[in-house]
């Protein structure tokens, strides 16, 4: 078969041939792949710079993708960390990691929108108990996860959703009740939670300024760190955490189990067939792997085999 190949961190992958998956475990199934997104996780998996990462090569990324089982059945499902993903003709799934679909769904509607709609979807269901009523910030909102996020949070019965990012006109345009750029964020002072997929130094500088613009410091703020795009590392003062009524936690891989995503999914995909989201899909050949990894888009890129 054929798939898309790492065989050195820091270069895209190659569109080559690859041995044939083989089912090793119990409840493990080789599935023909119809649809794969292009992620920022599948990105870093790509590069090594995931922090679940094992620096093995050569390496088949891809997380998760709408497959075909052997029994004709359309299913989304997600792996494990392993060397075999989903940017592949075939693969291997573990069935229990996995959720049927109904067959008149678009695979590649499936497979731009679970990933980045899951994010926030989970983060609000599993690591926080959310509140209808309550108001959301996102940070890093012109990003594809960052506009679904607005949805996701409106679906639970968010009052108030703000959006922030760099670029003014980007935000117009993502379907938040407010919008304010990074750098000018004291009138989205009083939110209840953030979602926040940018990290790094603009997500200090934010949280300073929030923090100092809050009416009622000792009000509670749930701080709930997905992405960083702006970097991996934030050196917040401790005075932050001191000095208001501040929680930060973290929302993914391990700090929310695997049993808790794949709860999640049915509803999930249920509610993408449905329509309820705006997703923007672009599906590309696997065979052009190479130039789609450098494209330039604020779509979701889908490989099809």
């Amino acid at each position: 078969m054929n798939a898309a190949v790492v065989t050195a961190f820091g270069a895209p992958p190659r569109y080559i041939e690859h041995p044939e998956p083989v089912a090793r475990g119990r409840g493990e199934a080789v599935v023909d792949v119809l649809a794969a997104g292009l992620h920022p996780r599948v990105r870093s998996q790509a590069d090594g710079s995931h922090y679940t990462s094992t620096g093995e090569l050569p390496l088949v990324p891809g997380i998760d993708g709408v497959v075909r089982d052997r029994k004709g059945r359309l299913r989304y499902a997600v792996l494990d960390d392993t060397t075999l993903g989903t940017l592949a003709e075939r693969t291997v799934i573990e069935l229990d990691r996995s959720v049927v679909l109904p067959d008149a769904i678009d695979p590649a509607l499936i497979a731009a929108a679970m990933n980045p709609l899951m994010s926030s979807w989970v983060a609000l269901r599993r690591r926080i108990e959310f509140q209808r009523g309550q108001r959301v910030l996102v940070l890093g909102a012109t990003g594809n996860a960052g506009r679904l996020a607005i949805q996701v949070a409106k679906r639970f019965g968010a009052k108030q959703v703000i959006a922030a990012g760099r670029d003014a006109a980007r935000l117009a345009q993502v379907g938040a009740d407010k919008t304010y750029t990074l750098d000018d964020l004291a009138g989205a002072a009083n939110v209840d939670v953030v979602i926040d997929y940018v990290w790094g130094a603009p997500a200090v500088r934010a949280m300073i300024e929030i923090l100092t613009a809050r009416k009622d410091r000792g009000a509670p703020l749930t701080w709930i760190q997905i992405g960083s795009v702006a970097g991996p590392d934030a050196a917040i003062p401790s005075a932050a955490l001191r000095s208001a009524r501040l929680q930060i936690v973290g929302s993914g891989i391990g700090s929310v189990p695997g049993r808790d995503f794949v709860t999640e999914l049915p509803e999930l995909a249920s509610a993408i067939a449905s329509g309820a989201f705006d997703i923007r899909a672009r599906a590309v050949p696997l065979s052009d792997v190479e130039s789609a990894w450098t494209a330039a888009t604020s779509d979701r890129i889908v490989l099809v085999p």
